[in-house]
């Protein structure tokens, strides 16, 4: 067994190490745009002015020369319409006072460490239960995941600390560490990590009051940051809602719905809306829709947290149904979606107990990986432009969500079914721990 955990580690590493050394080549094909925005946002609040400001923030990006030669207009947009919450510019600040050829390559060593340690992490959990399982889950996700790499977004960050505090929590280990890791992530994506906080809120006892240590960590710096700009720029929370509203609009770049710029491209909005939206596209109608059928089931899931006697196992099954359920609630991309790593021990472990459920696991979260990946997007993608779908009947509506929107519905199958195995009170735990 040792030389097997070994053989699986190398494969890992040598998995992880191949994205990582892909990204080195294509990073600078690509820009680096995600970087680049929060990378310019810092920047101008550094040089006193205001980052929500759209003329202000691009002409600091093109003083600076961040402007690239035919730049995208989906490019162009998600760097000077700065939509990123306040909280970020704390964390993002040691970085942008650098060069730029100096702060991309750091930034990008920051989120290879930090990701690959939390991909580790989770692999030795799984690992625990069935090794087979979490080995082919870990190398399925590392082998998707290259767009962290490629874009630099802030989402390689914030999954890995939340993956990271999460393990220190449910293994009592290096556990103020973890209160740390899981305050930067709520300071720069909390609509990222905002549920799993919350459900060691719900958890009680020695796991709220480390939530609530955290939460107070990303308050103090929330003002810090609050004050900050408030001092440079007084008026940034009325150009902070009106870039949201523009970047969200029909045609823009985060809106849900198939005009959006990115709604066709591999990396396309994958929260519920998306999808709903190719029935109806308009928020007036997915909006609501997507709402309730989230508010319902994350209600349940409430619930239940609440009431039930914690235990690893049910805190494994818990992480795993909300973390597909979070990517549904509202904006998130494929990169976001990667914070469903959390569900490989949750899978694994009911592999091993067997019985009727492990293929379902196994198969809901293997699709769940799978469509919120890089390589299978792109490909979907490519299929969906060549094929001219006619959108008008039902059927080729359900089509086009099958080949444009299969990350929605993946996640939401696999919320749904990590949630009903967490409902269950047949038993006090669905496995026990491992010995």
């Amino acid at each position: 067994m040792a030389t097997t955990r070994r053989d699986a580690l190398a494969m890992i590493m040598a998995f992880g190490g191949f994205t990582i050394l892909l990204g080195c080549f294509l990073g600078p094909v690509n820009g680096w745009v995600d970087f680049r925005a929060v990378y310019y946002g810092t920047r101008c609040l550094l040089e006193h002015h205001n980052p929500y400001n759209v003329s202000e923030l691009e002409s600091v990006y093109r003083a600076d020369g961040g402007e690239r030669p035919g730049e995208k207009l989906s490019e162009h947009q998600a760097v000077v319409l700065y939509v990123n919450v306040p909280t970020a510019f704390i964390f993002v600040a040691p970085f942008a006072m650098l060069p730029w050829g100096v702060s991309h390559w750091l930034w990008f060593a920051c989120i290879a460490g930090i990701y690959l340690l939390a991909v580790l992490l989770i692999w030795s959990v799984g690992a625990r239960y069935s090794s087979d399982v979490s080995f082919l889950l870990t190398l399925v996700l590392l082998f998707n995941s290259l767009s962290f790499f490629v874009a630099g977004n802030t989402a390689g960050i914030v999954v890995g600390l939340c993956v990271v505090a999460v393990w220190c929590f449910l293994e009592e280990r290096f556990v103020l560490a973890g209160v740390l890791c899981l305050a930067l992530s709520l300071a720069i994506k909390p609509h990222d990590t905002g549920f799993v906080w919350l459900y060691f809120v719900l958890a009680g006892g020695v796991n709220r009051k480390r939530a609530l240590q955290s939460l107070l960590i990303t308050t103090v710096m929330g003002l810090s940051a609050c004050l900050w700009l408030s001092h440079v720029a007084p008026h940034w929370i009325a150009d902070w809602q009106s870039n949201l509203a523009t970047i969200s609009a029909p045609g823009g770049i985060n809106e849900p719905g198939p005009s959006s710029l990115t709604g066709r491209s591999a990396s396309t909005v994958v929260d519920l809306q998306a999808a709903i939206s190719i029935f109806r596209d308009d928020p007036r109608f997915y909006n609501p829709a997507s709402y309730l059928v989230c508010g319902a089931l994350l209600l349940l899931w409430s619930a239940r947290a609440y009431w039930t006697r914690f235990s690893q196992p049910k805190a494994w099954l818990a992480l795993a149904s909300v973390s597909a359920l979070t990517m549904l609630v509202t904006y998130h991309r494929p990169w976001d979606a990667k914070l469903i790593m959390l569900a490989i021990p949750a899978c694994a472990m009911i592999w091993a107990k067997g019985g009727p459920a492990r293929w379902p696991a196994l198969l809901v979260t293997a699709a769940g990986v799978i469509f919120t990946g890089d390589y299978t997007l792109a490909i979907l993608s490519m299929i969906s432009d060549n094929l001219h779908i006619n959108t008008t009947g039902i059927f080729g509506k359900i089509l086009t969500v099958m080949l444009i929107r299969p990350a929605s519905l993946a996640l939401l199958v696999m919320g749904v079914f990590y949630l009903w195995l967490f409902l269950r009170r047949t038993a006090p735990d669905p496995v026990s721990e491992p010995g």
